[in-house]
């Protein structure tokens, strides 16, 4: 039972909380129906995370409660409710009687969300990769990697700076494209789904869905310490150009329970904040 749990885990939670978020923009109460499914999965996440946890020694507690809540407090409240729902969808209501710009709103909303993945993808992509390769964007990039356990609580774990800087290269390209509020939302609630469950600590199996998504089990080789494993799996919800530049990695050894960074972070959430600005070699 335990085996076939671990490979229904990934895509049960994932199609039934896309479910959710679409019967409630069926009936009229999508922002709503996107923040109570989200909580609910994370409550969900949580219970499972004890059950069939895929490291046990992660489930001991890293003193790093505290800062987790902060940074994803700032982040999911400031960055994700403030500019994603009340700026980006305000912006597409009012683009709306302008035609559509550029994007094929005749299309089934189905193919209209798989192409703003997509497009979406491609930027952060490249600000992932970036934020890896260039030393200036890795000094912030580096709080989200300090973790020493992948669980739910740090999901949101992102230096604000760092935060800021992916949404600039991924809602924005839909907007200027003329991409409706539906598909802003359900690219949205994707990628807050696939997050949660990307750095959840539940043993999931993912067999090819590992090809097209960003899965549990590649993003554990993103957080190795091994710079030749955490320098690949960039993608945030396709493998797409993981797969298009080489960087895809899924060895099928088990991925390292030791990981972080091989550098100082400040254990409080203010020192956190401030280290990217310090100076101090990251």
């Amino acid at each position: 039972m335990r085996l076939i749990l671990s490979y229904l885990w990934w895509p049960v939670l994932f199609a039934g909380s896309l479910g959710l978020v679409c019967l409630g923009m069926a009936t009229g109460h999508d922002i709503l129906a996107f923040n109570l499914t989200y909580l609910g999965l994370a409550v969900t996440v949580a219970v499972v995370e004890r059950l069939m946890p895929h490291e046990r020694e992660w489930l001991a507690n890293d003193g790093q409660m505290g800062p987790d809540l902060a940074h994803t407090l700032l982040n999911k409240g400031l960055a994700q409710v403030i500019i994603t729902v009340v700026t980006f969808m305000g912006i597409a209501d009012w683009l709306a009687p302008a035609g559509g710009g550029f994007w094929p709103t005749g299309w089934p909303l189905a193919l209209q969300t798989a192409l703003g993945l997509v497009v979406v993808e491609a930027g952060l992509y490249w600000k992932h990769r970036l934020a890896h390769e260039w030393p200036w964007l890795w000094r912030f990039h580096a709080v989200h990697h300090s973790v020493t356990r992948l669980w739910f609580f740090n999901t949101g774990r992102f230096h604000v700076v760092d935060t800021v800087t992916g949404l600039m290269v991924g809602m924005p390209v839909l907007l200027l494209l003329g991409a409706p509020r539906d598909v802003l939302l359900l690219v949205s609630a994707i990628t807050a789904i696939i997050g949660m469950l990307t750095h959840c600590n539940i043993e999931m199996r993912c067999g090819v869905l590992n090809y097209v998504f960003n899965t549990p089990a590649l993003h554990r080789w993103h957080h190795s310490k091994d710079l030749r494993e955490g320098n690949r799996n960039y993608g945030e919800n396709l493998m797409l150009f993981d797969q298009i530049f080489r960087t895809f990695y899924n060895s099928p050894r088990r991925p390292p329970a030791d990981i972080g960074i091989r550098h100082y972070m400040p254990p409080d959430f203010v020192g956190q904040l401030k280290a990217p600005f310090t100076g101090q070699p990251l």
